[in-house]
């Protein structure tokens, strides 16, 4: 955590309750700097209520294509170029749940985005459970044979 976010022994405040929102998961956790005005250097939140088409409009617009971390899944991942503070973000979204990662403060000299992705394939297969998968029905629909069942993926255009 201190070679991502440059703050040593940080104040880490949070909880995830996997259980809640009919298994899909919901919580934050959130480290800050422990000196100075203690500022928000990362926030790790997974809210139910995921929304692809989200992800699409930022990929459209630039962002870089998440991997398929866990089946299912799309995000997306970049590094601000506006912050001024080295700022990266990630966000991905299977089924009904939603994790985003928000480096607000970021170390000089890293590659930041690379950053928030590796911290994604990290937590993500951890905090997105079985209930946030698309539904059977859904399944059904988008793969009629299971031929083609294996081909289907999300688009990462």
């Amino acid at each position: 955590m201190e070679l991502m976010t440059g703050v040593r022994n940080p104040l880490v405040r949070g909880y995830f309750d996997l259980a809640a929102a009919e298994g899909l998961g919901i919580g934050s956790c959130a480290v800050y700097q422990r000196s100075g005005e203690r500022l928000k250097v990362l926030l790790i939140d997974l809210t139910p209520g995921g929304y692809p088409e989200e992800v699409e409009e930022q990929l459209e617009d630039g962002a870089s294509p998440l991997p398929e971390i866990v089946p299912g899944s799309i995000g997306y991942y970049f590094k601000s170029v506006h912050s001024t503070s080295n700022a990266a973000y990630a966000m991905l979204v299977r089924g009904k749940a939603e994790i985003s990662i928000q480096l607000d403060i970021g170390v000089e000299g890293r590659d930041n985005a690379a950053d928030v992705l590796a911290l994604m394939k990290l937590i993500a297969p951890k905090l997105i459970t079985d209930a946030s998968a698309p539904s059977a029905k859904t399944a059904s629909t988008a793969s009629p044979s299971p031929k083609s069942k294996d081909s289907a993926s999300p688009k990462g255009d």
